[in-house]
């Protein structure tokens, strides 16, 4: 049984998932049910979550445009606004229909309306299935800048359902499959090793994998929900991956990069880092470089970009007292948490990340 029972954050995958969620739908008995969808759930998602839902009436459709340029407090903003203005009060429920930005938006605006009410979230990309939609992570941008705003609030339940990610262009569940790989470095040479023999755009086989990453993730944010140690873990990759994210974002001399692409660059990077700090294994650094770069095409940076990038890491939500920490590794499954990176050896990985063939 594909389910993991809690008081909040409970999730499902099994085949009775949707029968879970109109019994929860029923017990919450909501005032208003309000459907949260971006242009692309609109389109290929919604039809088919409203043919599941046994309540046919008693919702509303609100509609925001997809991608990371609007998440933002500009959107945030609006929705208050539509949950105000169609009559929501402290029994609304909220259902977030769409991936990591659409969940992590919902979460967010449902946390503060009127200081909060419930939300369901329903993630359809593989990123928000096995990462974005799961741990109570909300929040918005500030400018460029990720995930500057929000709060750590469960919702009430998430709803997996693999069907949705058959409506995903290629590029965008390759995305989603950097957090896969994220989690296999940071968890075990068991699971990487299942990871390295997995075709990442085979439906079917997703299916596994997907509930291998949410026991992962669903074990560390147990163990510490606030981030205080352990959920680190799962920022490996990230703090470089974020301020390329970002960087690509906001300037055109690289392309704009889906949140795991950058993460899989970060991810090499981080690695890298690892190898010349802690001492990880040069053979599987050189395994793991292999295998994001036979699933993530390489992006070109000059001396200015990587300039541009080291400067943002001054944005990094896990500074202490001016200094950017990083989650290093001093094996797969061994992690070295608030680790001072000089910036030589970020430089130096940058080349290594050019240079690797």
């Amino acid at each position: 049984m594909r389910e993991i029972i809690k008081n909040t954050g409970s999730v499902y995958f099994s085949s009775s998932k949707w029968n879970v969620l109109n019994s929860k739908i029923s017990d919450l008995k909501p005032s208003t049910i309000f459907i949260l969808v971006d242009s692309n759930t609109l389109k290929h998602c919604l039809t088919f979550l409203l043919n599941k839902l046994t309540v046919k009436d008693n919702h509303k459709i609100l509609e925001i445009q997809a991608g990371e340029m609007n998440k933002n407090i500009k959107t945030c903003e609006y929705l208050w606004n539509q949950l105000s203005e169609n009559g929501a009060d402290r029994k609304s429920l909220m259902i977030n229909l769409g991936g990591g930005v659409l969940t992590d938006i919902g979460g967010f605006v449902a946390s503060t309306f009127m200081r909060g009410i419930q939300f369901i979230n329903i993630p359809t990309t593989l990123l928000a299935m096995v990462d974005a939609s799961i741990g109570g992570k909300n929040g918005v941008d500030l400018g460029i800048i990720k995930n500057q705003i929000g709060v750590i609030n469960n919702p009430d339940m998430i709803v997996i359902c693999k069907e949705f990610l058959k409506t995903l262009p290629k590029k965008e569940l390759k995305a989603g499959y950097a957090e896969v790989i994220k989690h296999g470095i940071i968890d075990s040479n068991n699971y990487w090793d299942k990871i390295k023999v997995f075709n990442e755009l085979d439906i079917e086989e997703i299916d596994a994998m997907i509930w291998e990453s949410v026991l992962v993730k669903n074990n560390i944010v147990t163990l510490d929900p606030s981030e205080k140690n352990i959920r680190k873990t799962l920022n490996y990759g990230h703090t470089l991956g974020h301020a390329i994210e970002s960087y690509s974002i906001g300037n055109d001399s690289i392309p704009v990069l889906l949140h795991g692409e950058a993460i899989a660059i970060g991810m090499v990077l981080t690695t890298y880092i690892s190898h010349i700090q802690c001492g990880f294994p040069e053979d599987k650094l050189t395994e793991i470089s292999t295998y994001i770069f036979k699933t993530f095409k390489k992006i070109e940076f000059d001396q200015n970009d990587i300039n541009c990038i080291i400067k943002l890491l001054k944005h990094d939500k896990k500074r202490h007292n001016n200094k950017v920490l990083f989650v290093l590794l001093n094996d797969i499954g061994k992690h070295k948490l608030n680790c001072e990176v000089p910036q030589n050896n970020i430089f130096e990985a940058f080349d290594y990340y050019k240079n690797f063939i």
